[in-house]
């Protein structure tokens, strides 16, 4: 009777598994020892495999049993030491390491899975019926261990959710033709029209002047500076036209009365309006690692009849390319530079040497401050522009400069003047030719400034209609001038590929898919799982997008907002700023307004005179901090309610930051002096915010010297090395205090290389 009862639960049993192991894991058994797999769900590209399933962050399964042991009931208790020796062995099993490859487990996935498994197993009280059943076989003898791997991968299943979706994943980043993404677009028949030419040839102004004379339009630009000029002229000439950038909305007519044009910056651009006429300026940046993306987006899906862009002639090829996707054609408007320009056939060598009209172009703070103090102990004044500096600054120093009644003579500027800036400059001087960029990968690297580069900023010496017709560019440096001289003779080189970059729509469908992974991960996640045409585009840099999602992953917000929040344009070279940005985010996941009250008390307002360049610095930091909050306010308008008090605050910091910088001399000697703003000395290294070094004396040495020169070494990796050789007891000779250095992203692998030359 015994043995009647034994047989028929072991039958019951059996057929138990049966079902559990057709319906639940899509394997079935031909006998116990041969599975068979069913049609795959997916195929994947091995090597594309292990570099992804690191990213995928497996889920904790909990091992909470059924709430009676009815396993036991049936089959007795299982003994733990022999639950492991089958676990372990199972684990080993050349035909189960195969049978999860050919159901999306790799090695990396696998050994996670495993070992999740065997803890589950093990610190279970009360493992599922069917799994304690089937333990119980194999180790009577009655089952074979390969029985374990349905409910293996069931548990593989939870542990990694992506396995039952990959195919869907794929199908959410399949980016191979973005055209299609715009079907509105799609609907119309656009006359593309490409507007090349170099710098000062006069291609935007033709094109400008179809758009002015249209019924509406729309000017994508890469500026604000550039957004703002073309709606005060367009407004000037009797064209209605509003202004719209990420910061500020202004209106032609009214705003309840919108204009038949607007200017606007490229990420601004309205996909879903239609037009007359669309012009796309400095269309080249179409291949920029951080913003490419957005100059692809208003090429494909601008709803205009005529979309007129501007540029290089390098981007015509690419242009073209993708047109054929969109089924238009190109109109080549090809123009030549209006003025002469002429390569010196010797360097400035000294700063001794700077005539009236000239502009010393340097990729570095550090140079600016060093080449202005210079230049004004010579008697000489001195106008300064670089990217950090407030829109209403830039234009003041460039109309100082502009103005022949004005003493002003020179300028020192970054190659910011490249776009956005209209500028009467007799010389180009290029203090060095090598600066630091971001890579593909997000990684910053040193390296000679490219042919685009070195024609854009060269191009702007010899304005058409200005007091200086004939440009010239030379270097600072003699060993610079034959490489100069190289780029400036070579045309611009072809773009390959331009920009494209996931959608909040596209990471929300991840989200949904994986709801345990962050905003970073999914973003990972998505670009290594994407696929795009490589002979037309690339996926841009996200890292600064995740350096946000990092940076807040603790607070609690919505996908969508948090999102939008990493979209933010924010430096996160400025601790300030991202410390500002993180307090924001905070205050908005309560749910309480963000207030000028708010402002005012993170930011220290109101706002005195700088007296050293920590000073101004900071300042440049809250005048973020404000542009900050004025994008965020036209995307969270109940949480931002004070714009208005805002921009009027800005406004007037941008006044404080123009005195600043006409006194940037006194400022900079004050920094030397150690003076702080309330007359008590500081310490350089406090500054938690500041990005640039204090300037150096002359008593380095001439390895040092040329190092820096070359861009080889920053001062922030200068100090860094002193306080390694330190360390190690090492006297170094040419050794400075400088503080914290806007370069020291780059300083690891640098010291490698320095240290090994050492060495040898």
């Amino acid at each position: 009777m015994q043995n009647s009862r034994h047989y028929a639960i072991l039958t019951g049993r059996r057929l138990l598994c049966a079902v559990r192991l057709r319906l639940g894991t899509g394997l079935s058994c031909d006998n116990k020892r041969n599975l068979r797999i069913l049609p795959a769900q997916f195929s994947r590209n091995r090597k594309q495999e292990t570099n992804v399933s690191a990213l995928f962050k497996p889920v904790q399964v909990q091992a909470n049993a059924d709430d009676e042991d009815v396993g036991s009931e049936l089959v007795g208790k299982l003994e733990k030491s022999e639950l492991l020796k089958i676990l372990n062995k199972f684990a080993q099993r050349r035909e189960i390491k195969a049978l999860c490859s050919e159901n999306g487990l790799d090695s990396y996935l696998q050994q996670q899975a495993f070992g999740s498994f065997r803890r589950y197993c093990i610190e279970a009280e009360n493992l599922p019926v069917d799994v304690h059943i089937i333990f119980s076989d194999i180790m009577q003898g009655a089952g074979h261990i390969d029985d374990i791997f349905p409910y293996f991968l069931r548990h593989a299943k939870t542990v990694f959710p992506h396995l039952d979706c990959m195919d869907d994943l794929k199908k959410i980043s399949d980016l191979r033709q973005p055209a299609n993404w715009y079907s509105n677009a799609r609907a119309i028949t656009r006359k593309i029209v490409f507007h090349s030419g170099p710098t000062n040839s006069g291609k935007t102004y033709h094109a400008m002047e179809r758009y002015l004379g249209a019924k509406s339009g729309v000017y994508c630009g890469p500026l604000k500076l550039l957004a703002t000029e073309v709606y005060n002229k367009a407004n000037e000439r009797g064209t209605p036209c509003d202004l719209v950038t990420g910061e500020e909305r202004k209106y032609g007519i009214s705003e309840t009365s919108p204009a038949n044009h607007v200017a606007c910056t490229v990420e601004m651009t309205s996909v879903n309006t239609p037009y007359e006429v669309a012009v796309i300026d400095e269309i080249q940046q179409i291949r920029d690692p951080q913003r490419g993306w957005a100059w692809t987006r208003a090429f494909l899906g601008l709803i205009a009849d005529e979309v007129h862009v501007c540029g290089e002639a390098g981007a015509l090829e690419l242009l073209q390319k993708i047109c054929e996707t969109t089924g238009e054609t190109v109109e080549v408007r090809r123009y030549d530079r209006l003025t002469e320009l002429t390569v010196e056939d010797s360097a400035l060598g000294s700063l001794d040497n700077v005539m009236p009209g000239d502009c010393i172009v340097c990729f570095s703070k550090h140079d600016i401050y060093t080449v202005s103090r210079e230049i004004e102990a010579r008697g000489k004044e001195v106008a300064v522009i670089y990217g950090g500096l407030p829109p209403g600054t830039k234009l003041a120093q460039a109309a100082k400069f502009n103005d022949p009644e004005n003493s002003c003579k020179v300028m020192v500027a970054t190659d910011a003047i490249g776009m956005g800036l209209n500028l009467s400059i007799r010389r180009v001087v290029f203090y060095s030719l090598v600066k630091p960029t971001m890579n593909e990968k997000g990684e910053r690297e040193i390296d000679t400034i490219s042919i685009s580069s070195a024609l854009q900023i060269a191009g702007r010496a010899g304005r058409f209609r200005t007091q200086w017709e004939h440009g010239y560019v030379t270097a600072f440096k003699s060993e610079d001038l034959v490489t100069l001289k190289r780029l400036l003779s070579q045309t611009p080189e072809p773009l390959k590929q331009a920009g494209l970059h996931p959608t909040a729509d596209q990471i929300e469908l991840y989200a949904y898919h994986l709801p345990n992974s962050s905003l970073s991960n999914l973003m990972d996640i998505f670009v290594n799982l994407c696929t795009v045409d490589d002979s037309l585009y690339f996926m841009c840099n996200i890292e600064d997008f995740k350096f946000l999602a990092e940076m807040i992953q603790h607070v609690p917000l919505p996908l969508r907002a948090r999102y939008v929040f990493c979209c933010a344009p924010i430096n996160r070279k400025m601790p300030f700023v991202c410390s500002m940005f993180l307090k924001v985010a905070r205050q908005y996941s309560r749910n309480e307004p963000i207030t000028f009250e708010f402002i005012k008390r993170n930011c220290g307002l109101p706002l005195k005179m700088p007296k050293t360049i920590l000073d101004l610095v900071h300042l440049e930091a809250v005048f973020d901090v404000m542009d900050l909050y004025l994008w965020l306010s036209y995307r969270f308008m109940d949480l931002f309610p004070e714009a208005a008090r805002v921009r009027d605050a800005q406004k007037e910091l941008d006044e404080i930051i123009q005195q600043g910088v006409f006194q940037i001399t006194r400022l900079l000697k004050n920094t030397e002096a150690g003076q702080d703003s309330d007359g008590s000395t500081f310490n350089m290294r406090r500054v938690t915010y500041v990005k640039e070094p204090r300037l150096p004396s002359t008593s380095r040495g001439r390895l040092t010297e040329r190092l820096l020169a070359q861009g080889l070494l920053t001062p922030g990796m200068l100090s860094e090395l002193r306080k390694e050789w330190d360390a190690q007891g090492t006297n170094v000779k040419d050794s400075q205090d400088y503080g914290p250095d806007s370069d020291d992203e780059e300083a690891g692998s640098t010291k490698k290389t320095l240290r090994r030359k050492r060495r040898k």
